[in-house]
């Protein structure tokens, strides 16, 4: 099995129970409320590691409860949080998430600590860089700390996978001549490419601007809809599988971690997509963030659902 390097965000979700989003200037009265272990990376190696792969992870909490409880979380299902750095004076990131009973959410992120993921961080941790084998990363960490990374991963021929979230619309195209699988949605990758993605014509045409800067491989996921994945020799459809949406706050981290893990298992990357599926299937159905995440075992059992 080949190793996973995690390098990103980690958040305390302050999930609340809504009946709709609220709008500007209006106030509601939540249904429920929950903290819940969260942020991007923290959820991606929560994923990886509850489906029994070889994850260690990158990444920067405050010296406080929060801080202690989310690094347990990771430990619990086999994370290396070894290298998480904990800093004095600094908060851990907070995500307060509505979600509405359809299932879709808001979320409004204070970054604290993940703010302080530099470039020296990551120079004080090459070694465990140079001995993985895949490295993930989003945005909810300075950009300038991605590109060292994706650049530095890339030198020595890491397999980067990148889910470029929160998506921005001026990312250097330097950036993207290092990424072997960029997991966008329909909206980021709108964002990303500032084209039109309201058909499935238009989603391959703004993914095939991603391939000419160099991207080697772009899965589009679709929500409902299922995901496709365009490349230059091909671009595949793969249908969504039915399901009764709870929350879908973990399912794009619970998607390219399946993908991660199928790639580190030696699959194929329409293989690994189609893990994904199932994975991000099994995290809509429940409430919760890293909570919601299946087990291996769980996937399996699925699986034998689906065959049936």
């Amino acid at each position: 099995m080949k190793k996973i390097l995690v390098i990103g965000s980690l958040n305390m979700d302050f999930v609340a129970g809504v009946s709709h989003i609220p709008t500007i200037g209006e106030t509601i009265l939540a249904n429920d409320f929950e903290l819940v272990p969260g942020g991007k990376g923290a959820n991606q190696s929560y994923a990886i590691g509850k489906m029994h792969g070889n994850i260690a992870m990158l990444g920067m909490v405050g010296q406080d409860t929060y801080g202690e409880r989310l690094c347990e979380n990771l430990e619990s299902v086999g994370v290396d949080v070894t290298r998480i750095r904990k800093l004095n004076g600094v908060s851990t990131g907070i995500a307060v998430i509505g979600v509405i009973p359809e299932g879709d959410n808001s979320i409004l992120v204070i970054p604290g600590a993940n703010a302080y993921v530099d470039k020296s961080y990551i120079m004080e941790n090459m070694d465990l860089l140079e001995a993985s084998d895949i490295i993930v990363v989003q945005l909810e960490i300075p950009l300038e700390t991605v590109m060292y990374v994706v650049k530095e991963a890339s030198k020595r021929g890491k397999t980067v996978i990148l889910d470029p979230a929160p998506a921005v619309s001026d990312l250097p195209d330097e950036l993207f001549s290092c990424i072997d699988v960029i997991k966008p949605n329909e909206t980021e990758l709108n964002i990303l490419t500032g084209m039109p993605t309201d058909s499935l014509e238009e989603i391959i045409v703004a993914a095939k601007s991603l391939l000419q800067k160099g991207v080697k491989n772009v899965v589009v996921s679709l929500g409902g809809k299922g995901s496709i994945l365009i490349n230059n020799e091909k671009h595949q459809y793969f249908k969504a599988l039915e399901t009764k949406v709870v929350d879908t706050t973990a399912a794009g981290d619970s998607f390219i971690a399946a993908i991660a893990l199928g790639i580190s298992l030696n699959k194929n990357l329409e293989e690994s997509i189609n893990l994904a599926n199932k994975v991000a299937t099994l995290t809509v159905s429940k409430q919760g963030a890293q909570k919601s995440v299946p087990s291996m075992k769980e996937v399996i059992e699925f699986d034998k659902i689906e065959i049936k």
